[in-house]
């Protein structure tokens, strides 16, 4: 049996659906408890950072790093 959501759904544009998608995203990311970060990994992220900070010139820019996968396809 269909839940009444997934029937409105199949009732929706694509660009509906995907706004619901972000919208569900926003809905889980507006609070700090949206996701829960592990120790773990705020030790990589401290890790980065401080990597950063003692040569923020090693890495690469987003533009860069998106620009570089398009070329791969």
């Amino acid at each position: 049996m269909q839940s009444l959501l997934t029937i409105e759904m199949s009732q929706m544009s694509v660009a509906e659906r995907i706004q619901l998608a972000e919208d569900l995203w926003n809905s889980i990311l507006s609070g700090p408890e949206g996701l829960p970060v592990t120790e773990l990994q705020k030790e990589e992220l401290d890790h980065r950072l401080e990597r950063h900070s003692q040569n923020p010139e090693a890495g690469s820019s987003w533009e860069i790093v998106k620009e570089r996968l398009n070329n791969q396809q």
